[in-house]
């Protein structure tokens, strides 16, 4: 359980007593309080500490690992309830379009309704200050508070003042700020940041809550009895809300027609710190900037719904001037390198962020580690894209490489950030600035020079026999002595919990050349389809498993569809650019589309099919950008030509295959064959294929799909990130299992041959029960 908010769960009997245990030990809370100045644990540790510090903090994963799943259900309720009361236009892609149309508007015209803004706020009273970094904001609030006299300020809560450090800045300088949102104050006690956005201590159990509280207060306190510990908060921040000089809060929205600020909370205390001191600060950045009531109101549907699956927050307020006419209200305008960021024709898309931290919700490592190793100040997928711009990318370099690309961040962002390729882009200018690693660096040197790489993969296929005894795959125990070598160690620690692949003997493109066509039918003697393919591998398949390309290829043929086989494919340049390696990168793309234009030219091929996902999000999709971002405009042209094309294997079943005249003579799977599926992110989320496969097995093979828990949710493969994260990666892959045996299944199918990879390598270490398997090769086995 984590201490959100409790409204629903006190009792007037509860808080009464909790109460009275506050008033003992209120006197000396604030006298401790006043004692310690603000010095977070973790907020100044290396990337690493933090790293090790979460993996070891085993709450952390269990409280987070409970919430996520119950919040997507919650949420696909929520705007589910929504659309079906008020109709298709108050449905999730329909509102987050419409805020997103807002949000842009106000970033390309921000100087004027900046100015409007200022000219209506001034107008109602307010005095506006703009801060062109933290310093500023913060020296600009320590001198009220110094011209006022003021040494208590009482905080709602303000993502804005942990940006600049305010608490730090203010308490150096001998004045006390106390946050007064319930998970917000908690954390300073504890002295560390928010670990999310919206919910500041989901991190935390009842338990340590009631630990932390008794730490401070010095008398004990339930551990249990979440009331009691809102009554000790409640009373303490009474006794501030009643003493304090000045009270800052943050903002959800600056609504420009009517210089309004606009506050979401589920707390009492926004009210309460904006109305009771004589002195009001708002603190808020310049990407707050909205143009009219009717923006903010879809601002209000959507950002509830997405931030915590409620319908409404408790509270929404709106303060145009001061509350009253004896009070002052100080708006402070960071910029604090939004300017920067709105320069930047890829990043600016990041300012119409709204802080509703779906994107940690949702987001499979921040599951795993929590907040405070994910991020920076700013959490989740947005704080990785953000930081750079408020921190320096130094203080990003680490946090990055926990994505895991799976951009499940952009689904259920209700702006339509582009989330997971501007991460990439962090990630490329960290390379840029950092460098590859040494072996990153060879490999994806090698990747890029197709003939070399071939060759590698030749001699890597005969030079393993030590590690592989001939079988399929690399294991720890085959290592023995050799475990002790410098350069053979990290490979060993890497197939410890996961057994890595061995190189194929003889790779697809061998056997290709050698195959009888023996299931092909020939199009002559079949009605409907007179098609021809271009099949594009991808590296992986043509060098791990060939036995999955020649399944592809094998019910290809047997619906009378001809297949070619490119000779000179490669690397479509997936990993390198993952990595951030744009140079190779580029390199191996633009090989891609040569050979495929020449494939296509040759062979007069209808399609480019693939069975790797993940290469045909690479072509449609990265290559796009990746020629956008380079100005390549030629290259841009070519590849908007060859997207047309290109089609994975699982959609070119279920959209041409199965609809067509043709019908495969499949067999039914043996009684005892129970079948689960895995949807691979690439799938499901850049292809948006959710059903498509359960319908194959159904129309093909006359079998349901028995569903596991979570099937979405990201393996934990991610590319380099299970090499450079392996704990991260294991703990993702153990879920991903569990769910899976979850369903009684003895076959796992999915269509990506990353997740595949990944998937049995970690069967084989546990000796589980189950074959792992590509679509095509289920369905290969069946045909008649």
């Amino acid at each position: 359980m984590t201490l959100q908010d409790n409204s629903s769960a006190q009792s007037a009997e509860k808080q009464i007593k909790g109460a009275q245990v506050a008033l003992v030990g209120a006197e000396s809370l604030q006298q401790r309080l006043s004692e310690e100045t603000a010095n977070p644990t973790h907020e100044h540790q290396p990337f690493d500490e933090r790293l090790h510090h979460a993996l070891e903090d085993e709450n952390l994963s269990r409280a987070l690992g409970r919430f996520a799943p119950n919040w997507r259900e919650s949420r696909k309720n929520v705007f589910a309830v929504e659309e079906g009361d008020y109709g298709p236009e108050y449905s999730f892609p329909s509102l987050r379009s419409r805020l997103r149309t807002a949000k842009d508007y106000a970033i390309e015209h921000q100087p004027e309704l900046m100015a409007q803004f200022k000219r209506q706020a001034e107008a109602a009273g307010a005095i506006v200050y703009e801060a062109r970094n933290a310093e500023e904001a913060n020296r600009y609030i320590y001198e009220l508070c110094h011209r006022k006299g003021i040494e208590l300020v009482v905080k709602s809560k303000t993502m804005a003042s942990e940006e600049t450090e305010l608490n730090a800045y203010l308490e150096e300088r001998g004045i006390k700020a106390v946050e007064t949102d319930l998970g917000e104050w908690v954390a300073q006690l504890n002295h560390e940041r928010p670990s999310h956005m919206v919910m500041p201590i989901i991190h935390k159990s009842r338990q340590q809550v009631g630990a932390i509280l008794s730490q401070a207060t010095g008398r004990e306190i339930s551990r249990d009895d979440v009331a009691e510990q809102v009554g000790v908060i409640r009373v303490e921040h009474r006794k501030s809300f009643l003493s304090a000089g000045m009270g800052i809060s943050g903002a959800n929205a600056l609504i420009a027609e009517s210089g309004t600020v606009m506050m979401m909370t589920n707390e009492g205390n926004g009210r309460l710190v904006t109305s009771l001191p004589s002195v009001h600060v708002v603190m808020a950045g310049y990407d707050k900037l909205i143009g009219t009531f009717a923006d903010a109101m879809t601002q209000i549907r959507l950002l509830a719904r997405s931030a915590t699956a409620q319908h409404i927050t408790s509270y929404n307020t709106f303060l145009t001037g001061p509350a009253t006419p004896n009070k002052e209200m100080h708006i402070v305008l960071i910029d604090n390198g939004r300017s920067e960021m709105r320069a930047d024709p890829r990043f600016k898309d990041a300012l119409r962020c709204i802080r509703c931290a779906a994107c940690s919700n949702i987001c499979p490592p921040y599951q795993q580690v929590g907040g405070h190793a994910f991020g920076h100040i700013y959490s989740g997928a947005i704080g990785l894209v953000v930081t750079p711009f408020h921190h320096g990318l130094g203080a990003d370099a680490g946090p990055q490489s926990l994505c895991v690309s799976c951009n499940a961040c952009e689904t259920v962002c209700p702006v339509e950030i582009p989330l997971p390729s501007l991460i990439l882009d962090v990630r490329r200018r960290v390379v840029e600035k950092k460098g590859l690693h040494w072996i990153k660096k060879i490999v994806f040197w090698i990747m890029a020079r197709p003939l070399l790489f071939g060759l590698f993969a030749r001699l890597a296929s005969i030079g393993q026999w030590p590690i592989t005894r001939g079988g399929q795959y690399i294991r720890t125990r085959n290592f023995g002595l050799l475990s002790k070598l410098p350069f053979v160690k990290p490979l060993a620690s890497l197939a410890s919990w996961r057994s890595l692949p061995a190189f194929a003997p003889r790779p697809l493109r061998d056997r290709v050349r050698t195959r009888k066509n023996a299931y092909s039918l020939g199009s002559s003697q079949l009605r409907g389809l007179n098609l021809t393919v271009c099949y594009f591998a991808g590296c992986m398949t043509d060098r791990l498993y060939p036995e999955m390309g020649e399944a592809v290829m094998k019910v290809l043929e047997a619906a009378g569809v001809r297949v070619v086989f490119p000779q000179q494919q490669s690397c479509c340049g997936l990993i390198a650019l993952n990595s951030g390696d744009r140079r190779d990168g580029l390199a191996m793309a633009k090989q891609t589309i040569t050979m495929l234009e020449k494939a296509l030219e040759e062979n007069r091929a209808d399609y480019i099919l693939s069975a790797s996902t993940s290469c045909v999000v690479t072509i449609v999709q990265d290559y796009l950008k990746l020629f956008e971002d380079t100005h390549e405009e030629a290259w841009l042209k070519r590849t908007q030509a060859l997207v047309e094309k290109v089609v994975d294997f699982t959609s070119f079943m279920q959209r041409v295959v199965l609809p067509g005249e043709v019908t495969l003579a499949m067999r039914r799977p043996d009684p005892d064959t129970i079948i689960t599926y895995h949807d691979s992110c690439q799938s499901c989320n850049c292809l948006g294929l959710h059903s498509e496969a359960r319908d194959i097995l159904r129309q093909a093979l006359d079998v349901e799909v028995h569903e596991m828990p979570q099937s979405d949710v990201c393996c934990g493969f991610g590319g380099s990130t299970s090499i450079e994260h392996q704990s991260v990666a294991e703990r993702l892959l153990k879920n991903k299992l569990k769910n899976a045996e979850s369903t009684g299944a003895n076959i796992l199918v999915s269509d990506n041959p990353g997740c595949l990879m990944h998937l049995r390598g970690g069967v084989d270490v546990s000796g589980r029960r189950i074959r792992v398997m590509h679509l095509a090769q289920l369905l290969a086995e069946h045909l008649q």
